[in-house]
């Protein structure tokens, strides 16, 4: 698929931030389904990987719905890390089926340990390489801290500003998430390129805040939602290319 530019030339960046996992790094079920099922040996547990999946994941995306308000923003529920929801997560699974000597907080520092060690895009090297010197680089990854930045710094990436919802308190695709990433970078959000994988986290959250928005749609998947993103790429090093095409 090519590259594909819904409103014109954009504008000049003199940043381009990035969301991390599955825009970066791969983060796939079938990834989590094999962490789940060292808790399983670890803890003796009487349940397949994708029973112990489907169970927790029913109560993990409910945390992901509630997590903010986009209309009120003040009536979003106070901050939880995905380690300490993750382990409530475990709990309430840990309890529809009386598992009284399971135990939920272990489970929970298997599930952040796992975000430390996700596979790498083949082409994240060589992309933020070609980019280096030319814009500040940027990351805001709806993560914990414990597993971005070892992630980030074992894969010997480098950028100008991390910062994560753990670090600034407040999940994408939240005003207040993208705020926090343009004061770190020093740059208005005007002149910020912010790329990532999801449609309502990254697009819509990049929008609301004033940046060019960059879908990386690895999947050739259908853009189900307002509003579109500025520009659709299916791999990073295209990014480049945009920036050669508009002279930086």
């Amino acid at each position: 698929m090519p590259v594909t530019l819904r409103t014109g030339q954009p504008s000049l960046p003199e940043a381009i931030a990035f969301d991390c996992y599955d825009t970066l790094f791969l983060n796939s079920h079938d990834g989590w389904k094999d962490t789940f099922s060292e808790i399983i040996e670890d803890q003796n547990l009487p349940m397949d990987k994708e029973e112990f999946w489907t169970r927790w994941r029913k109560y993990e995306v409910n945390f992901r719905k509630i997590r903010t308000d986009l209309g009120r923003p003040y009536n979003s529920p106070p901050f939880k890390s995905y380690r300490q929801a993750w382990t409530e997560c475990f709990q309430q699974v840990f309890d529809d089926m009386n598992l009284s000597d399971a135990n939920a907080e272990k489970a929970g520092d298997r599930a952040a340990l796992h975000m430390t060690d996700r596979p790498i895009f083949p082409e994240t090297l060589e992309a933020l390489n070609l980019l280096k010197g030319r814009v500040k680089l940027g990351v805001f990854s709806n993560a914990d801290d414990e597993g971005l930045r070892p992630l980030l710094s074992n894969a010997g990436l480098e950028f100008d500003f991390i910062a994560s919802s753990q670090s600034a308190q407040v999940y994408k695709p939240a005003l207040a998430a993208f705020e926090h990433l343009y004061a770190g970078l020093e740059t208005e959000p005007s002149k910020v390129w912010y790329v990532g994988d999801k449609l309502f986290d990254d697009v819509l959250g990049g929008y609301r805040s004033g940046a060019t928005t960059v879908w990386i749609n690895r999947n050739n998947e259908e853009v189900d939602r307002e509003p579109e993103p500025d520009i659709e790429i299916n791999d990073l090093r295209e990014l480049s290319g945009i920036l050669e095409h508009i002279g930086v």
